[in-house]
């Protein structure tokens, strides 16, 4: 709510201008925001479906485990999304026969499934290539670059792999395939746009401190701040910090119309 919803706002804002003559640091911007969009919106709804479950006896699997901090794509999807890709990979890829009838049925029962994992999202051709994007990308990684990913250094494998990540976050949230493609040559200065401009140094001046305080979290860099033994006062104002924190998302709610989650059409 405060923090999804927030930075949700400066991409929709910045989807509706004329991509292709908008600057590749304010649609680069645009793309970071609904990265985080996406993952603080549905860790967030799936966190609190793991709890009011748990309140009612239900132990539901963890959903997301820290998938920005991802090195491969594999590694990505290990993490984002759980159940969906587990799913997946219990019911379709194995039951296709996996891994277990050589490499062409390997490679076509992984293009089965991903094609399959895009569709589900929606009957559109972004979602297909959304799909096929991974699909490719997976495939790639176990045949032509595993031996390859273990010589680069972690920071650039993570690197890499935020920025893939991001490209397929524009298949994913652009209005058409079409869309995607004018986004995506946008950000790699393809439509003769320029790199920078005034709008730029807007939005980050508008994004930038959330957008630290999400990073913190999303790439788990909060476990790594030493630890303090806090006295029991400051255990009673953490929960009066808490309550606050609830009743301000309470506001926020009822201060907007119309609050969905980003996932919920899926």
């Amino acid at each position: 709510v405060l923090f999804a919803n927030t930075i949700g706002a400066i991409y929709t804002e910045i989807s509706t201008l004329d991509i292709a003559a908008t600057s590749a640091a304010t649609v680069w911007i645009g793309i970071i925001c609904y990265t985080m969009q996406i993952y603080f919106d549905f860790s967030g709804y799936s966190d609190m479906a793991i709890g009011l479950g748990r309140m009612f006896g239900f132990e539901f699997v963890q959903n997301f485990n820290f998938p920005y901090i991802a090195t491969s794509i594999k590694d990505f999807w290990s993490r984002w999304h759980i159940s969906l890709s587990s799913w997946f990979r219990d019911y379709v890829y194995i039951t296709l026969g996996g891994n277990r009838k050589g490499t062409f049925r390997t490679i076509l029962n992984l293009s089965i499934v991903w094609c399959l994992t895009g569709l589900w999202h929606g009957a559109a051709w972004n979602f297909v290539a959304w799909g096929a994007f991974y699909g490719i990308l997976l495939i790639a990684e176990k045949y032509l670059f595993s031996s390859l990913l273990e010589k680069i250094p972690t920071f650039l494998r993570h690197l890499t792999t935020m920025v893939i990540v991001m490209i397929g976050w524009v298949f994913f949230s652009s209005p058409s395939l079409d869309a995607a493609f004018v986004y995506l040559g946008s950000m790699f200065l393809f439509n003769a746009n320029p790199l920078y401009d005034g709008g730029s140094l807007y939005y980050i001046s508008i994004c930038i401190i959330p957008l630290i305080i999400m990073s913190l979290s999303a790439f788990g860099l909060y476990d790594k701040l030493p630890k303090i033994k806090l006295p029991t006062v400051c255990t009673i104002v953490n929960s009066v910090g808490y309550f606050a924190v609830m009743v301000l998302c309470v506001l926020f709610l009822i201060s907007e119309t119309y609050n969905p989650f980003l996932y919920f059409r899926f």
